[in-house]
């Protein structure tokens, strides 16, 4: 007895669309993000590893401190 089936006359997607198309969703949005996205400069760019190394990060919200005194 499927309760939505009786109130819309329609029936939902199952698991399998379900899941294909959130796969499909994260495939583009991956797709999206290469497309858009700036490539990394391998020379300009500090080491993964630089954790506290004095390097000035940049490009996120919590760096911009340029309004603090």
């Amino acid at each position: 007895m499927n309760v939505d089936s009786e109130n819309t006359g329609k029936k939902l997607p199952g698991r399998p669309t379900s899941g294909l198309l959130a796969l499909i969703g994260v495939f583009l949005f991956v797709v999206m993000d290469l497309i858009n996205a700036q490539p990394i400069d391998p020379y300009q760019a500090p080491y993964p590893t630089a954790l506290g190394s004095g390097q000035i990060p940049s490009g996120a919200h919590c760096t911009n401190v340029s309004a603090v005194d």
